[in-house]
């Protein structure tokens, strides 16, 4: 069973989950040739201020 872990800065609506791990089952399916039912995808969203990039915190989008 493939486990997809995916992790985002801030916070996604509902829809934008939904939409995502379509296309990112869809993709596994066909890479692995596994059953869209065998994969698993889970969305952590992070705190901007929880994240660095070269050194510095991200900023929270404008």
């Amino acid at each position: 069973m493939p486990y997809v872990n995916i992790r985002v800065a801030g916070t996604l609506t509902k829809e934008q989950k939904q939409n995502m791990s379509k296309g990112v089952t869809e993709a596994i399916a066909k890479a692995a040739n596994k059953p869209p039912e065998s994969i698993l995808i889970m969305i952590d969203e992070l705190p901007h201020e929880n994240i660095a990039k070269a050194g510095d915190l991200l900023q929270p989008p404008k």
